[in-house]
């Protein structure tokens, strides 16, 4: 048989590195499709008894099943060899190996052959090209392709840990353990390696996989046995999956520590320090914006018995601006979408569009997250917490007022661009949220009171200034909630609970942090990265030290790079970075610019430390360069609140406020000495935020010194979180951020491979020559070394095991693998053999399988035919007693529904002479009684008055019926005296109503002869003054009354009888409205009296009509005001059209009379 080919996959080039990078042969990235191989569940078979180490191997699930007696097998002599220098082994021995192609790819190639400097490979699809033979970097063997600890690897280089990483993370395996260290790749997607399952495997100890379960159950397992606090150290960058796997690592302790329900209240805080502490970035759909320890406390049975929740450097500039496409913190979003109508109401809120502070990214929603359904999990979250529903309603109000605060604008009132707050909503809704008065709180945004000795300068702000302002409110607002609702959760987290000393701390911390422009928090977090790593050192070559001392080793060999270095030139007192920005910060006049000329000017001759133009330093940390511009530094590390909005926020009726107010006044407590101090600013004066933070970490690293550390570092395989995505160039950066690569390079400066003596000479023991039977193992062991030629320096031998350099046990995995190739091949002829004798076998036990066959389907087809006989006659049986059995049942059915039918007619009959029995008896007994009563009758007749006997029963019965009549007759009474009672009221209601009536008739009969006396008066002025005018014309009076107004005239002949003429037009038209609107008025006057009249008649009862009176005369008064409003209207229209008229005319005398009829009319009540 051919030997199989290794497939030959292609690295694409990194996209995200650098374009300055370069690769050198130890570090060298690549990318590229999976090899051929063993997969991991056959190498985690062979993990309990072989060492995982091989080359390219036919068959290897053959190979990992043998397990070869070293006393059975002899080998020829093998050549003498040293092998001190792996990648020179591998050329010389024709081994694969990493070479980068010019356009940047890398490719796995085999060396066909080597000449000085020089060497020829073979890539994929029979492609050959020759290179330098330095820029090879070595490729491990097929057997470690999938190796779930990195250690395991011989050839330790970049491409192999990314290879590896990826070949585990596309079959799902996103585990893999670095050493010491687990390192986690974010899936994007689930996958099924969590549950209850798996709690009680990894408990029961029968799954020994990588996992975050694994890292837990360490922890605890630990923490009981040895009685040392534990801790649990998650780092990586945004989007690697750190909280999601501190939540695993919560949910595992609380499966194991459960039963007393405090488990459940701590796993209840994720959702709310995710609401309030993460937020949509560029990189991750749910960031956390700050670090968090959670210090679980546990019993000494291993019950969990409370917990503590410590925040670290919450990002509060996200509350108030934040980068295009990304989000503020998720509860705003939350609450403006999931508040209910009552608290919307209550709180003024609107849509999230409307707030300033989160419209300026333009993104509202993250895909697949519902923001209304994740504001009830808070709310249950922090009812389970025990947070009160009217502190619930508290917090909410603090969140709407800083949303609020946002939209706060600003108008210039005079020449120097001073500013004050417009008292607008927002204003006043910020004054109603947090319980002050809008004009402090206008005051607090638009000026500053400075103590200058004894006195106080009040300086109005710019505009700028009053943004400021404006914005470090809101911040120091949403500060002061978030570090209340941590110490809301401790407390409930804590009552009742008792501390037994046993502890494991979960430390969910920012990863290190690169990017194209660095500011202060990234200066910040790469600092607590420095002193993690550290921390991490000390603890890696601890534990180094302790396994080199018990074997007995000479561990004074291994190299290590400490970064001291870095963190002196952060932390050195007074010309370290941090004392640096301190005091620049203390002054005035500080700027970024001059902040960054004293730095370059103490800090040259630092080694780690370069200055670079303008406000750009360079800092080389442990995990890379890193520039950073010190824009912005200065203003974020003083953090100042101006003392007015402490002062407000204490002067607030609402609590919280008040609460806020008093924690800024004890951080203001500590004053920070230095010029601006001396100057009597106002501002509160505290310990600046890198200070603050520096003494964080420093208890943070004390805390966590007393603990037992477990590692895990996460990576983000993709940036747009797609699963299955592998981007090498990507995972490569994180690698080296994280720290991942010096881990490994660390724990391999020493002797990272190491075997027992036992399994090195049963793995490696057939390849000696010599009979080795009756040797022991670290005989055997001894032998295998001296004859390869190890040499001394390339390895130790301890008590109980051998220490390895790197990359030589893979030289003795080549000729293990070797070796088995001629073994398998034997073993594949005879097992050839073996096969053709049992095939033979085979068939000959077919043939008599066939004829027994043959057989038997005959005697099959026989029974057929005998049953063919059989059945049909009994089948005809079963269908005549099937048709028999259901005509019974019919008439079955049919003789008990006539049954029915009888019962039913005898119970009438027998109902029907009952009745007429009962009312035959009924006649006859009332025939008895009278005729008993008519014979007692006559018998008292004949008795005297004296001697008149009557029964007892009989005097009782009509005493008895006297009291009841007497108790009748007084119900009567009473009813007859509560009917005289109603019928009074009635009758005075109805006196009330005649009385109205005829009021509201003497109203309407004034008015109207009001009107009257108005229209005469009218039409004598007119009458007059025609006469005046026209001597021969004359009016005739029945004309006004029946609304003709025609009016007769001689007209004298000439030019004078012409011009009077003309005259008499108007006037006439005049006379005529004047007629029209009095032969209305009557009408009117005559409908409206005939309807009041009718009324009346029906209320007194003289006429009867299906009607309301009182509803119909309410109608009659409406129609009245309506018509009198209407007829006022036209009356003054006609006053004008006669004013014009009179306008025309010569002489006074008709606008005298008019003036006097209309002043008249007007001076008339209605």
């Amino acid at each position: 048989k051919k030997m199989s080919q290794k497939v030959t996959p292609s690295m694409n080039s990194l996209k995200s590195l650098p374009a300055d990078y370069r690769f050198d042969g130890s570090s060298v990235p690549r990318k590229g499709g999976l090899r051929n191989g063993v997969s991991p569940s056959d190498t985690a078979a062979e993990d309990s008894e072989d060492s995982p180490y091989s080359g390219d191997v036919e068959h290897q699930s053959l190979a990992n099943d043998m397990d070869i007696d070293a006393a059975t097998v002899t080998l020829p002599q093998s050549d003498e060899r040293r092998w001190s220098d792996t990648s020179a082994y591998a050329r010389k021995k024709i081994l694969q190996s990493w070479i980068q192609l010019p356009n940047g790819k890398w490719e796995l190639g085999k060396i066909l052959s080597t000449s000085g400097e020089e060497s020829v490979l073979s890539l994929a699809e029979g492609k050959v090209i020759k290179v330098m033979s330095e820029t090879l970097v070595p490729a491990n063997p097929d057997i470690l392709d999938g190796v779930d600890d990195l250690m395991q690897l011989s050839y330790l280089n970049e491409p192999s840990v990314l290879y590896n990483l990826n070949y585990r993370y596309n079959q799902d395996m996103i585990y893999t353990k670095a050493g010491p260290v687990l390192v986690a790749v974010n899936p994007f997607k689930e996958v099924p390696l969590y549950g209850s399952r798996y709690i009680e495997a990894y408990r029961k100890g029968s799954n020994d996989s990588p996992h975050v379960y694994a890292i837990a159950d360490t922890a605890i397992r630990e923490m009981i046995r040895d009685e040392v606090n534990q801790s649990i150290i998650i780092s990586g960058e945004s989007g690697a999956g750190k909280t999601e796997t501190a939540k695993i690592a919560m949910q595992y302790l609380a499966a194991l520590g459960g039963g007393s329900g405090i488990e459940y209240e701590i796993l209840k805080t994720n959702p709310i320090l995710e609401a309030f502490g993460n937020a949509k970035t560029l990189r991750n759909d749910n960031s956390s914006r700050f670090g968090k320890l959670t210090e679980i406390h546990f019993s000494e049975t291993g019950k969990i018995s409370g917990a503590q929740v410590q925040t670290f450097l919450l990002e509060k500039s996200r509350v108030v601006q934040c980068a295009e496409g990304e989000r503020s913190y998720h509860i705003f979003y939350q609450l403006c979408a999931g508040a209910s109508p009552a608290l919307r109401e209550k709180l003024n809120l609107k849509s999230a569009h409307e707030y300033k502070y989160l419209g300026q990214s333009n993104c509202y929603s993250i895909n697949g997250v519902d923001d209304a359904e994740r504001f009830h999990t808070v709310k249950e979250a922090l009812d389970i917490v025990h947070v009160s529903k009217e502190d619930q309603e508290s917090v909410f109000a603090m969140l709407a007022a800083v949303l609020w605060l946002g939209n706060v604008s600003f108008t210039v009132i005079d020449n120097e661009n001073h500013v004050e707050p417009v008292a607008y909503e927002s204003l006043l809704t910020v004054a109603k949220l947090i319980g002050c008065n809008s004009n402090d709180l206008k005051l607090s945004l638009s000026k500053r009171n400075m103590r200058v000795g004894k006195d106080t300068i009040v300086q109005k702000l710019t505009l700028p200034q009053a943004i400021d302002a404006r914005d470090a409110l809101a911040k120091s607002v949403y500060s002061c909630l978030f570090d209340w609702l941590v110490e809301q959760i401790n407390k409930s987290l804590a009552v009742g609970k008792r501390r037994t000393g046993r502890s494991i701390s979960i430390l969910d911390i920012y990863g290190f942090e690169s990017f194209d422009k660095n500011s202060f928090e990234q200066f910040c977090i790469n600092y607590a990265n420095e002193r993690l790593q550290q921390h991490f050192n000390r603890h890696l070559f601890k534990l180094e030290q302790e396994e080199y001392i018990q074997d007995g080793i000479d561990w004074t060999r291994v190299d290590f790079e400490d970064n001291q270095d870095c963190l002196s030139l952060f932390e050195k007192k007074p010309l370290g970075l941090l004392s640096l920005l301190d005091e620049e910060s203390t002054f005035p006049n500080g700027t970024d610019l001059t902040l960054a000329n004293k730095l370059k000017q103490h800090l040259l001759s630092n080694s780690c430390f370069r200055g670079d133009r303008g406000k750009l330093f360079t800092v080389v940390h442990y995990a890379g360069e890193v520039t950073y511009e010190t824009t912005g530094f200065l203003e974020k590390n003083r953090d100042l609140l101006h003392l007015d909005s402490i002062q407000l926020l204490s002067s607030c009726s609402c609590h919280l406020p008040q609460a806020f107010a008093s924690s800024m006044l004890i951080q203001s407590e500590k004053p920070v000495v230095g010029p601006l101090h001396k100057a009597g600013g106002a501002d509160s004066q505290r310990l600046s935020v890198a200070t603050k933070f520096k003494g964080q970490l420093f208890q943070l690293m004390q805390r966590l010194g007393n603990t037992t550390p477990h590692f895990i570092r996460c990576i983000k395989p993709n940036n747009v979180q797609s699963p299955g995505l592998y981007e090498q160039g990507l995972v490569l950066q994180q690698l080296r951020c994280c720290g991942v690569l010096e881990v490994v390079r660390i724990s391999r400066s020493g002797f990272p491979t190491r075997m027992s003596h036992q399994k090195f000479a049963r793995r490696y023991g057939f390849l000696l020559v010599e009979n080795i039977a009756d040797k022991d193992p670290l005989s055997v062991s001894v032998a295998i070394l001296h004859q390869f030629n190890i040499l001394p320096e390339m390895y130790q031998v301890g008590y109980t095991k051998l220490f390895f350099r790197t990359g030589q046990i893979g030289v003795l995995e080549d000729t293990r693998n070797r070796t088995l190739h001629g073994i398998l091949r034997v073993q594949s002829s005879f097992r050839g053999y073996k096969a053709r004798c049992h095939l033979k076998e085979l068939r000959m036990g077919i043939y008599t399988l066939q004829s027994c066959i043959t057989l038997s389907s005959q005697f099959i087809t026989l029974v057929f035919l005998h049953l063919n006989l059989i059945v049909p006659p009994l089948f005809a049986t079963v269908v005549r007693g099937e048709k028999v059995r259901k005509e019974f049942a019919y008439l079955r059915r049919r003789h008990r529904a006539a049954a029915t039918i009888q019962s039913q007619v005898k119970s009438k009959i027998a109902r029907q002479q009952y009745k007429g029995i009962t009312e035959a008896s009924l006649v006859i007994q009332s025939a008895i009684r009278g005729w008993l009563v008519r014979r007692c009758s006559g018998d008292i007749g004949w008795l005297k008055s004296g001697e008149v006997l009557v029964k007892a029963s009989v005097l009782s019965e009509l005493q008895r019926r006297v009291l009841k009549s007497e108790a009748a007759l007084r119900e009567k009474e009473e009813e007859n005296d509560i009917l005289q009672q109603r019928l009074q009221q009635y009758e005075n209601r109805w006196s009330e109503y005649e009385t109205k009536m005829k009021s509201m008739e003497e109203i309407w009969q004034k008015q109207m002869r009001s009107l009257q006396s108005s229209l005469s008066i009218a039409k004598k002025s007119l009458a007059v003054e025609n006469s005046a005018r026209n001597s021969d014309a004359s009016v005739n009076a029945s004309d006004w009354d029946s609304g003709s107004n025609q009016l007769k005239s001689q007209t004298s002949k000439g030019g004078g009888g012409e011009r009077q003429q003309q005259q008499q037009r108007p006037m006439s038209a005049g006379l005529s409205v004047i007629g029209r609107l009095a032969e209305e008025f009557e009408q009117r006057a005559q409908v409206f009296g005939d309807d009041a009249k009718f009324l009346v008649e029906v209320k007194s009862g003289q006429v009867e009509a299906n009607l309301n009176p009182d509803r119909e005369l309410r109608r009659l008064k409406q129609m009245f005001e309506t018509w009198k409003k209407d007829y006022g209207g036209r009356l003054r229209e006609t006053k004008m059209i006669l004013s014009k008229l009179g306008s025309e005319e010569s002489g006074g005398s008709m606008e005298k009379v008019k003036r006097k009829w209309w002043g008249r009319r007007n001076s008339t009540r209605y």
